[in-house]
């Protein structure tokens, strides 16, 4: 997850910078009430609100979220939007975006550091099933291809570049998108206890 996570804002950063655009990073933490239920999808609807809200204003959606967990084991959301300079969230809880509990918007100077340090604390909880770590939006296509190098296994970034744009095949291994070239993954799933009885069985033909 830290990996994913500083990946995401590190190329968000980066598209920024190539763009010249000027943007703040605001820091977004959602929290649940006493009785309310997570669910998978809330986080989702929560960005694409904001996401509509800033198209009306002519604006790209850009962010990055982290789930978390408290001490008692309560999942809670802290997503980073870059906004253009003089652009502002109200507050999601406020505006019935977030009916599950309380929000909380602050402004971060170094968004990247500040997000890794989420992503590294770990949970002493495990997350709720079917529960996504994180997620972002908004990266360019270079930027998407580049998240997907990085985060690819070391095996598949020795033979493919981020120019070849690999990415996961149908029925395994990665396949590169600029050239259709194909390699298979060197991991074999093993039912070892299939072999363990094969094993059984060729002692005793031994002993025999």
């Amino acid at each position: 997850m830290k990996r994913g996570v500083i990946t995401s804002a590190r190329l968000m950063r980066e598209d920024l910078e190539r763009g010249g655009f000027r943007c703040r990073a605001a820091m977004l933490t959602l929290t649940y009430c006493p009785g309310a239920e997570w669910d998978p999808k809330q986080v989702t609807a929560l960005v694409r609100l904001v996401r509509e809200y800033l198209r009306r204003r002519g604006h790209r959606c850009r962010y990055v979220w982290v789930l978390e967990t408290t001490k008692v084991g309560k999942p809670h959301y802290h997503v980073l939007f870059w906004l253009p300079r003089g652009v502002t969230l109200p507050k999601p809880d406020k505006r019935g975006w977030w009916p599950w509990g309380s929000t909380r918007i602050e402004w971060v100077r170094q968004a990247v550091g500040y997000l890794a340090k989420y992503a590294s604390k770990g949970s002493d909880h495990p997350f709720p099933p079917g529960a996504r770590l994180h997620g972002n939006g908004g990266l360019s296509a270079e930027a998407r291809a580049e998240r997907t190098w990085w985060l690819a296994p070391g095996w598949v970034r020795e033979v493919f570049t981020v120019v070849n744009r690999p990415a996961r095949a149908p029925g395994g291994g990665w396949v590169s998108r600029e050239t259709g070239d194909w390699i298979p993954s060197p991991w074999r799933l093993v039912d070892k206890a299939a072999d363990w009885s094969w094993c059984r069985f060729e002692l005793r033909e031994v002993i025999a």
